[in-house]
């Protein structure tokens, strides 16, 4: 069990938010394969103070709970009063972005660039928590600093340290540097080494959670008996893959063939179709048509015929173009080799140019 103030979670995993994909749509699929918790994409404060479509695109599904909305300012009046809007959404936790290494975003004063102005950052996490005060949790994603100086490493222990005197919920910490973004291996170590030294404030009910390299769910629980996190992220991993969740049950339940068991042929067509369906009803056909074609790519990898799968749903515009590929590779006749890996048996690319958490405007 993992506990945020009054919000308690049954498993010791989530959804992280990412950027063009996390929506409701993806948030559903997740939650119905045991996925306990979701954080939604990064919202810019001005984007639900200006309301309109970023306002209504904030707006939560009944099924889509418990969840986190994550939050990204510059002005701690205006993220302030972005935290009462969510608020107002119902949403059950407040969270903070001090992670983003995007650069348009850091040339803004927002996101990873305030994990170099500590005053800034501070600042924006006390508006934050006296806008929302005990009426829900609050959590803040950071990454261990802007780089590998000591300058930045004191940084980041001022801000964390300031997140649990502030009276924050917990915090996830990505293993990754700021500038660092998403190439090269996410440093455990230094998780390890953050747990060791807040053991204090874990104790006392301060959940720190990791994330970095989360690929198979076998990863969760290796990061949390290595690193001695609370909580672990799942991010890149379950794009295309929510039976990340669903495996990472049945390690928690100690059924190993289920574990490492891959979705088949037919539960990989139920998906697709659930998915696409819901994306319509979210965005209307045209946009999920586009929207789309990037999670086929994703879910193609667990086919045997991925690459011919993969060129088929970059062509799709419509649910009736979806529904034929559906036809055309995702039949009873179609069954997966029994050396088949799934999703995720090894690190998919460490590439800048995978989604990132936060590429907003």
């Amino acid at each position: 069990m993992v506990r945020f103030g009054k919000l308690q979670l049954d498993a010791p995993f989530f959804q992280a938010g990412l950027a063009g994909y996390s929506d409701a749509a993806m948030r559903l699929i997740a939650r119905r394969h045991g996925c306990p918790y979701a954080i939604t994409e990064a919202m810019l404060d001005q984007f639900l103070l200006n309301g309109g479509k970023g306002l209504a695109a904030a707006e939560l599904d009944d099924e889509d709970h418990p969840i986190a909305g994550q939050l990204m300012g510059s002005h701690p009046a205006e993220i302030a009063a972005g935290a009462k809007i969510l608020v107002g959404l119902g949403y059950d936790v407040i969270d903070v972005n001090l992670a983003c290494p995007v650069k348009k975003i850091r040339r803004k004063a927002r996101g990873g660039h305030l994990m170099q102005a500590p005053d800034e950052a501070i600042a924006i996490l006390d508006a934050v928590r006296q806008a929302v005060g005990d009426d829900r949790p609050c959590t803040v994603k950071l990454r261990r600093g802007t780089n590998d100086s000591a300058e930045a490493t004191a940084h980041f222990h001022r801000i964390f340290e300031s997140v649990i005197s502030l009276g924050y919920a917990g915090a996830v910490v990505h293993g990754r540097s700021v500038e660092q973004k998403y190439i090269g291996p996410a440093r455990w170590a230094f998780l390890k080494d953050l747990t060791s030294t807040y053991a204090s404030a874990a104790r006392d009910g301060f959940v720190i959670g990791g994330s970095g390299d989360i690929w198979q769910a076998a990863d969760i629980f290796r990061m949390i008996e290595e690193t001695g996190v609370q909580l672990v992220s799942v991010a890149r991993g379950c794009i295309g893959n929510p039976w990340i969740f669903r495996q990472a049950r049945a390690y928690m339940a100690g059924d190993k063939d289920a574990v490492n068991r891959p979705p088949t042929i037919i539960e990989q067509r139920d998906v697709l179709r659930e998915h696409f369906e819901l994306s319509v009803g979210l965005h209307g056909e045209k946009k999920a048509g586009m929207m789309m074609r990037k999670f086929g790519i994703k879910f193609s990898h667990h086919h045997p015929q991925g690459d011919d799968v993969k060129d088929a749903f970059i062509k799709v515009k419509s649910l009736a173009d979806w529904r034929a590929v559906l036809d055309a590779f995702y039949t009873e006749s179609v069954s997966l080799p029994q050396n088949h890996e799934p999703v995720g048996a090894g690190n998919p690319g460490n590439d800048a140019t995978e989604p990132w958490s936060c590429n907003v405007a």
